[in-house]
């Protein structure tokens, strides 16, 4: 961790531990038999953005840093120069909580409004990377030689490697603190993130060709090729639920925490069905006839879902009536991946087979920022997977009157996936390479 004046704390993440800051190899110490004092010395050398990203690594963390004095001092300086009185009836510790967490999140929003951004770009398999995913400073990539590999987000260092051993490459995957969760065309594979053990593999066969999934402990759902997707709970492989969605393939999923999955499909429609009775719910449509669904996004905070199509729209219905809320024509090619961060109700990141990153507003549609990859700087010469190669790449902003034709094609590569972390993104090609786009705040 570096702190505002530059000087490095001396611990680092501990890959699928779920909380940043295990000991390196060199100490004998690990974070966690650190006193609360002492974290606390380490905390006040942060800002109050970097404490707040710091209090959402672990419950520990989060409990020391909004219990303590450290964010509480400066938030009761706020309340004093604020002319608004806070509301009385909300706890003080939940209300600063809340003030940090909105600050956090403009600070990230204003960050994607930014001229320009710095990319670093690494050799990150031996064949083309299909899937990136991102979690609490960790990305997880995939690719065709049936390995996934965990990434530090800080140093671009690969972690922790997970074979695939089974015939099948995977198509789609996530994980979480404790584990990664995988699908191949024929299997739901478990591995353990802290070990890289594979701790579960469902029998083959139980389901005809699966081409997209996604989880809620302890069940997972996958989306079929024959318009179904199968709820299988992911501890005894067993299928508990068939629900049938389309009656063409089911190109795409997103689930909610309550019960509710989405499955796009290549004829435009999202079927909506409540996965813990296979019960449909609703049907939601987009208003343009030839258009098929390539990607899902859904949003917990503003209860919104976004869609990405292969025509170049991006849909958004609003789940509360069903209704679409807004659809406009970004690209005019298919849009692979959409995504934003969890508590970020403002921001939409968007890309497809033109290469350029969007960034959306995620309640009207309107085109924020677009960025492509301009002047390439090289940073090391190494080549080894713990310390891949790595380069860095000056992205610029570019103007919505600019025909994308006139942009040479290697300052936008195609995007295939991409996912959000605070003030950052990382992108897939369909290359051998990961992009890890960082945004600066604007002035």
């Amino acid at each position: 961790m570096e702190s505002s004046s530059g000087k490095i704390v001396g611990f680092t993440a501990s890959p699928g531990s779920g909380k940043r800051g295990s000991a390196s190899a060199a100490s004998p110490f690990s974070i966690h038999s650190l006193s609360a004092d002492l974290l606390c010395i380490i905390f006040s050398r942060l800002d109050p953005l970097e404490l707040v990203r710091c209090a959402a690594v672990c419950k520990p963390w989060n409990k020391l840093i909004y219990s303590s004095t450290l964010l509480r001092d400066l938030y009761d300086k706020i309340r004093l120069c604020s002319s608004s009185s806070s509301n009385s009836s909300v706890p003080v510790e939940a209300s600063m909580k809340k003030y940090f967490e909105n600050l956090a999140m403009e600070q990230h929003r204003l960050s994607f409004l930014g001229s320009s951004t710095d990319v670093h770009q690494w050799k990150g398999h031996s064949s083309r990377i299909t899937l990136c995913r991102m979690r609490r400073g960790l990305i997880l990539s995939g690719a065709e030689d049936k390995v996934m590999r965990l990434w530090s987000v800080e140093r671009c260092k690969c972690l922790k490697e997970y074979f695939n051993f089974n015939k099948n490459a995977i198509v789609d995957y996530d994980f979480d603190e404790n584990k990664i969760v995988g699908l191949t065309d024929s299997q739901i594979c478990i591995w353990a993130l802290k070990s890289g053990k594979s701790i579960f593999r469902s029998h083959e066969g139980i389901f005809t060709r699966g081409i997209c999934m996604g989880y809620i402990d302890p069940e997972a759902v996958v989306g079929c090729d024959d318009g179904s997707a199968r709820v299988f709970d992911m501890y005894s492989g067993r299928c508990t639920r068939i629900i049938r969605m389309h009656g063409a393939p089911v190109s795409c999923l997103a689930l909610t925490e309550d019960q509710l999955v989405f499955g796009g499909s290549n004829f435009g429609t999202v079927t909506v069905a409540d996965f813990s009775t296979g019960e449909r719910v609703a049907s939601l449509k987009s208003s343009f006839s030839h258009t098929g669904m390539k990607s899902l996004c859904f949003s917990a905070h503003s209860y919104l879902l976004y869609g990405g199509s292969t025509s170049g729209y991006v849909h958004c219905w609003d789940l509360r009536t069903f209704r679409p809320l807004w659809e406009t024509r970004v690209s005019p090619n298919v849009i692979y991946s959409l995504h934003h961060l969890a508590c970020d109700s403002s921001t939409l990141a968007v890309g497809g087979l033109d290469g350029i990153l969007r960034i959306l507003n995620q309640n009207t549609g309107e085109i924020l920022s677009r960025f492509i990859l301009n002047q390439t700087i090289k940073l090391d010469g190494s080549s080894s997977t713990s310390s891949p190669f790595k380069t860095k790449i000056k992205a610029k902003a570019v103007s919505s009157d600019i025909e994308i034709h006139n942009i040479p094609r290697n300052q936008r590569p195609p995007i295939t996936c991409l996912a959000v972390g605070l003030k950052k993104i990382v992108t897939a090609h369909n290359e051998k390479y990961l992009s890890l786009w960082r945004f600066h705040q604007s002035l």
